[in-house]
């Protein structure tokens, strides 16, 4: 899941051109600030945009902005919901549309002239939102309408949005002196370029690649050397064998290569993104960017950054999602030490003479599940068509949400590999889905979703545009591309982000869709991970590419029956990166040195050996590009939390996971609510009571806390 929101305030944001005429006349010439046309409610205009119309429509958009937070404020009439808060959802549409625009051109299209661009307008963004949370004149209306007594007269829904806009506003220094708001606002602006660095360098280090001899070659399945060709082919290097250096192109490798040396060398590329000391080294960065996150928070009045963070999520405070984590992590680690005995002993019975390292562990670890269980994920492979399994969660979600999924020609694009969808439920229009499958220079590694428009019916019925985008390799022209298990649940975690977008059912912006809490947001996408393994979507979508037959039944009881195979290794991994993204933001004031704080940490909590963070510090992009998952990647099983227990409520009803009635419940208590409505009471509405993590510890195989 990605957002990249340039007002803390406004969620969304619209139209007055004739508070600024310069706005007008620089409209005319620039396709960024043009209103999108066409239909469906318009879409973007990508076939238009130049890199060099960005910086220009960024200043005309603030400036528009700026004059719509002036005509709030000019305003005579007492404060109300309607010509402040109304208003004030209603102002920066043209910011928030470019945005759309600004975000996918850094995400997908990073070239070097871009990132030019970004270095310039990221740290004016950053002080162009502080000029409206900590405009003075405009939080004294906000205020004014938070406590007068005409607030209780409002919707539930209206109240909720005033409650955020308020307490964003506190949040962000709106009650600070001058001289605060001052160093506040200097501090975002310094984050903003530090940010837009870290970013740069992850980029950098990640768009570097393993070139394979003959020797790294030998085992290779087939599928993985018609990638790593076409990955050097695209890097102008034919004839060539590279690995690229994200996740995607070194993962499969891992698993596959049976040489180890060439396992070594392509492990230590990618875990040292970030760190290797030269030019896109982000440590130093980093120990920044935390003294500057803790000292604004005490500005703020928290005793932590984390603390700052956590105050409107789910989890309240650090210390309950220590707890959670804690809880887990003692279960994750004692099974990896089983896991890694079994591993061993098949090295030992080959006569490797060697121990166990981290870049054995995913090959190995392969040997153990076919040993166990019988199952080689190599088998299942075959069956794992790119565009089938695409076909299957249109046809899931179509069971639970009655969605309709149909293929559009002519809808602009950023990029030729990307394919345009309407979806609709009952005959109406529900919205557009952009899906960008590959992976190409220029583009961050991972798979994230984006809203480029988010439902609203506040003026008028305006309908969601999402996208999904991943980044798996091309193989040969013409040929179906397989894909791994792994990535089948990604594929069908981010289509979760994207449809809790599309049943989204809110007046207002700020509350609509994705736009809730970030211990929240993960819970609708691992949710919808658990309709892959379904028999409805594997006997029909999971067919073989060759023969075009689904899936064996004994091939899919073996992987129910290995579903928890791998926890140990998947729980620690992640949770590694959680506890250290927590640890580092409850330090508080002193000085950290990145690698030595990472080691040091890891070795308090007696990390096994054979295994590293998912994301190491110095490439943990979810934290250090942005505020977005800082003192917040915990988020992930807070919502896993609520994921195995809602899950579970499928289990139990008697039509299993497409039960009509849970799917009701579902989509009235949760994917149709946004943020209108307390997370803590959505889960409450839809499950009956509270979360317990019983479940979770199910899930993963873990022993069940008493009373859990």
């Amino acid at each position: 899941m990605q957002r990249r929101t340039f007002l803390a305030s406004a969620a969304a944001t619209g139209a007055v051109a004739a508070l600024n005429p310069s706005f007008a006349m620089a409209q005319a010439s620039n396709p960024l600030l043009q209103k999108w046309t066409g239909p469906y409610g318009g879409v973007p205009a990508f076939d238009k945009v130049k890199v060099a119309d960005f910086k220009p429509a960024l200043e005309a958009a603030m400036a528009k902005n700026l004059a719509e937070i002036d005509a709030i404020t000019a305003n005579k009439a007492a404060p109300t919901f309607d010509n402040t808060i109304a208003a004030l959802e209603d102002s920066g549409r043209s910011l928030s549309d470019i945005g759309t625009f600004y975000g996918i051109w850094g995400s997908n299209m990073s070239t070097p002239e871009f990132q030019a661009v970004e270095e310039v307008m990221d740290p004016a963004l950053s002080a162009h939102s502080d000029k409206i949370n900590q405009n003075a004149a405009l939080f004294a209306r906000i205020e004014a309408v938070y406590n007068s007594p005409a607030k209780a007269k409002l919707t539930p829904e209206q109240q909720r949005v005033l409650w955020i806009y308020y307490t964003n506003f506190v949040r962000s220094g709106a009650k600070l002196s001058p001289a605060a708001k001052t160093r506040v606002g200097a501090i975002n602006t310094e984050l903003a370029s530090l940010y837009t660095k870290f970013s740069q360098n992850l980029l950098a280090d990640e768009n570097t690649w393993i070139e394979l001899s003959d020797a790294d070659l030998a085992g290779l399945p087939e599928g993985l050397k018609a990638a790593a060709a076409s990955n050097a082919t695209a890097r102008k290097l034919p004839g060539k064998f590279v690995i690229v250096n994200t996740r995607s192109s070194v993962d499969p490798f891992l698993t596959e290569s049976p040489v180890r040396g060439a396992r070594e060398k392509v492990w230590r590329a990618f875990v040292n993104r970030g760190d290797n000391g030269g030019a896109t080294d982000n440590n130093l960065i980093i120990s920044k960017i935390l003294k500057l996150r803790v000292e604004r928070a005490k500005l703020l009045g928290y005793k932590t950054h984390a603390h700052w963070r956590l105050e409107n999520a789910m989890a309240k405070t650090p210390e309950n999602a220590m707890a959670l984590m804690e809880a887990v992590w003692q279960p994750a680690i004692a099974q990896v030490a089983i896991d890694v005995a079994d591993m061993q002993a098949i090295i030992d019975k080959e006569n490797g003479g060697f121990k166990l390292e981290p870049w054995d562990y995913r090959f190995y670890a392969e040997k153990v599940r076919l040993a166990k269980y019988a199952l080689d994920m190599n088998e299942v492979k075959p069956y794992l068509q790119l565009d089938k399994l695409r076909e299957g969660m249109f046809w899931a979600s179509g069971q639970l949400y009655g969605f309709q999924f149909k293929k559009l020609e002519g809808i602009p694009v950023y990029h030729e590999d990307i394919t345009v969808y309407e979806v609709t439920r009952a005959g109406k229009h529900v919205g557009l889905w952009y899906f960008d499958p590959y992976a190409r220079p220029g583009k961050r590694s991972g798979a994230w979703m984006n809203a480029y428009r988010t439902q609203e019916r506040f003026k008028g019925e305006i309908t969601t545009i999402v996208s999904n985008n991943s980044n798996f390799i091309k193989g040969k022209p013409g040929e179906p591309l397989l894909i791994s298990w792994d990535d089948a649940t990604t594929l069908f975690h981010e289509f979760g982000h994207a449809i809790h977008g599309l049943n989204a059912n809110a007046t207002y912006p700020s509350v609509s869709g994705t736009n809730v809490a970030r211990d929240y947001v993960e819970f609708p996408s691992q949710l919808n991970e658990h309709w892959l393994p379904t028999k409805e979507v594997l006997n029909q979508f999971a067919l073989h590419y060759q023969t075009g037959k689904p899936i064996p039944q004994a091939l899919v009881d073996k992987i129910e029956a290995a579903g928890k195979f791998g926890e140990g290794f998947g729980t620690t991994e992640y949770l590694a990166s959680a506890l250290i993204d927590m640890k580092l933001h409850l330090a508080g004031d002193v000085d950290i040195d990145p690698d030595k704080f990472e080691r040091e940490e890891l070795t308090k909590l007696n990390m096994p050996k054979e295994i590293v963070m998912r994301h190491r510090t110095p490439q943990f992009g979810h934290v250090f590009s942005g505020d977005g998952y800082s003192a917040g990647y915990y988020s992930y099983l807070w919502s896993d939390t609520l994921t195995a227990d809602a899950a579970e409520a499928f289990a139990e009803a008697p039509g299993g996971f497409y039960d009509k009635a849970v799917a009701k419940r579902l989509h009235d208590d949760i994917m149709s609510k946004g943020n209108t409505v307390d997370p803590v009471d959505q889960f409450r509405a839809f499950r009956g009571r509270d979360v317990k993590i019983g479940a979770l510890m199910r899930k993963r195989g873990f022993p069940v806390p008493p009373g859990a």
